[in-house]
This record gives C-alpha cells, sequence and structure tokens, in this order.
C-alpha cells in the first residue's frame, strides 16, 4: 500500500505540470518554490549519480499535501482563475480525447459560420450524439477567430439547426460550455443576438430528445444558458456559472473592478454552492489540482458521467423526459419563495 502510495503522489506530480512553461497564477507559487526545489535536486541526482530518493520523497510528499490543502480551499475568485487558466482543456480538447469520427457541420443557413460555437455528429462511449460546444480557442490567431468563446447570433442558430437535426434523427444532444458570454458587439445586436439566445430556450425545453449540459470552464450569463436547458445539468468542480462575470458584478455594484473577489464570492458562482441550490445537478471531480494539470484525466471523468447519464436519459420515454426537464427549471428559485413565505409568516 505503501508503495502505491509513493507511485500516485510521483504522478501526481508529474501531472501537475513539473514543465516550468505552465502558466503559474498567484496563489500557485508556493507550489511552483516547491516544483523547482523537485526539479533541482533530480538535476543534482542525475548530474553527481548520488542518491537522492529519501529527499525527493519527502518533497514530493510535501508537493502533493500542499496540492491538496490549496485546492480544497479555493476563494470563488481563485476557483474563476482556474476555470480561466491557460492550459486548461477546451472543446476541441475534449474532442480528441473522448470522440470518435466526429464530423464538423457548419452555418446556421442564415447568415454564416460562427467558430465560437462548434457542432458535429460523434460516437462517444458507444453513442452515437450530436455534440455542440464553445471553444475559445488556444492561441492568439485562433482565440481572435473564436471571439475569446464569445457567440454570435448565428453560432446560437447553428446549434439550434444541429439540435433539431438530432430530433428528427433519435440522437441525444450533448452540449459543452465555456463562454464568459455572448459577443456583445453592434453587430451581433443588429442580427438578433438576444433573440437567438431567447428561442434555444425555448425550442431546448421542448425538444424531443435527450440532452445533456456540462460546464467545462466558464458559465457566463445567457451566453452559457442558450446551450444549458437540459435534462440533466452538471459542471466540472472547478468551473463557474453565473448571470455574470465578477468583473461585470464589480462594474456595476462597485463602479470599479477593485472588488471582483468580493462579487465572485456574492454571486455564489462555484460548484460547492450550484449543487445545493439545485442549479446543477452533478458536480464533475477534477483531477487534483484541476484539469489543466491532468487533462486526460479530466477528460476520462467527463466521458464517464456523459456515457452514465445518457444510458440513464435513454431508459424514459419522451413524454416524462420533456415533463421532467419542464419541472426541473420551474422549481428553480423555489428556496427564495419558502423564505419569502416564511418571512410573510412570521410578521403575521
Amino acid at each position: 500500500m505503501a508503495t502505491t502510495i509513493v507511485e500516485s503522489q510521483t504522478d501526481t506530480f508529474a501531472s501537475a505540470g513539473a514543465s516550468n512553461l505552465r502558466h503559474v497564477l498567484e496563489f500557485e507559487k508556493p507550489l511552483a518554490h516547491l516544483e523547482q526545489q523537485i526539479h533541482e535536486v533530480e538535476g543534482l541526482q542525475s548530474k553527481n549519480g548520488v542518491d537522492y530518493a529519501a529527499e525527493l520523497r519527502d518533497l514530493r510528499n510535501n508537493y502533493t499535501a500542499l496540492l491538496r490543502k490549496t485546492y480544497g480551499h479555493l476563494s470563488a475568485w481563485e476557483t474563476v482563475q482556474v476555470a480561466r487558466h491557460p492550459q486548461r482543456p477546451l472543446f476541441r480538447d475534449y474532442v480528441e480525447m473522448i470522440c470518435r469520427d466526429f464530423r464538423e457541420l457548419h452555418g446556421d443557413r442564415h447568415f454564416g459560420e460562427d467558430p465560437a460555437i462548434q457542432c458535429g455528429l460523434a460516437r462517444l462511449a458507444g453513442h452515437k450524439i450530436m455534440l455542440i460546444g464553445t471553444h475559445k480557442g488556444r492561441d492568439t490567431k485562433e482565440k481572435i477567430k473564436c471571439c475569446f468563446g464569445l457567440a454570435h447570433p448565428e453560432g446560437y442558430r447553428k446549434a439550434l439547426r444541429c439540435m433539431k437535426l438530432a430530433e428528427k434523427f433519435g440522437l441525444p444532444v450533448v452540449t459543452l460550455v465555456d463562454t464568459a458570454g455572448a459577443y456583445p458587439g453592434i453587430g451581433a445586436e443588429e442580427r438578433g443576438q438576444a433573440e437567438s439566445i431567447a428561442r434555444n430556450l425555448m425550442e431546448m425545453s421542448r425538444l424531443r430528445t435527450p440532452i445533456i449540459s456540462i460546464i467545462t470552464g466558464e458559465g457566463g450569463s445567457g451566453g452559457a444558458l442558450g446551450l444549458a436547458i437540459a435534462d440533466k445539468v452538471a459542471m466540472l468542480e472547478f468551473a463557474w456559472y453565473s448571470v455574470i462575470s465578477p468583473e461585470g458584478c464589480s462594474g456595476i455594484l462597485w463602479k470599479g473592478g477593485n472588488n471582483v473577489a468580493e462579487a465572485a464570492e456574492a454571486l455564489k458562482l462555484t460548484s460547492k454552492y450550484l449543487k445545493p441550490m439545485g442549479i446543477v445537478d452533478t458536480v464533475i471531480p477534477e483531477p487534483l489540482g484541476g484539469a489543466h494539470r491532468d487533462p486526460r484525466a479530466a477528460a476520462y471523468s467527463l466521458e464517464q458521467y456523459i456515457a452514465k447519464t445518457l444510458r440513464d436519459l435513454k431508459r424514459c420515454k419522451t413524454e416524462n423526459l420533456l415533463a421532467r426537464r419542464y419541472e426541473r427549471f420551474r422549481d428553480l428559485g423555489v428556496v427564495i419563495e419558502s423564505s419569502r413565505k416564511q418571512s410573510s409568516r412570521s410578521m403575521a
């Protein structure tokens, strides 16, 4: 058992990005310092041929313990930073890791193509599905092309077109959401940004096929909700999902960007709050230290959740599925209504 623990901790360190090229967040600096120490001791061992196994074991144990402690007590704002990590897996990364035979579909048949929302037919864990996701882009050129994951109305219309296609052929729909919101430009507004999102909300609520939505990183405002009306809504452990970003909230309430941490805490946008409130049904665990440290482990957890949930949803009759979907969203906010009723009774 002891050997297994040591091997696990060694693997944790390796997958945690022993590479110096990994972007280091502010709260991760103590971890980066320990990583550097481990690199130095490994270099000495390789150079001098001296056995530093005991020292390395202690350092790796300390690293794993600190990593577990750090990521076990993240603040809301720190969670937002993890969700935005430059090395966090994006939609196309998940497609490559968990899908077979992905065939992308383009265009909304009204205006054009929006690369910020990507759709396609795929095989996942033995299931044929329609996969839809927001993609931010990895390098600068791709990010600009995808508008950093901020979708235009043609993106939402393309997504709806593909959902209707899935409904026609009896394919379940899986959406992976990672966006700070919909694109706020003049052109997008002129082409009906709000209408396209509202139509998605209406049509997804009555789509006659199973729908699973997963917040894999950021889930901001209507831009996320336009792809997240589903039978089951899940989120990765260090994702966030909210009506507005912390920066937007800080700008409105405090007239500036100096209170983003306070805003993030007030918005209750992390999984530890959203699951008890019923906003999301499931929190998918991430590898120790976040999905950016071990993308394949994160992708495996995502795949397992999708496969199990699809099996369960396919057993439901369509009419029951629609009724449950309707009730799921109608029930949101009940806790607030209950508190108001109790207050009314106490005042009476």
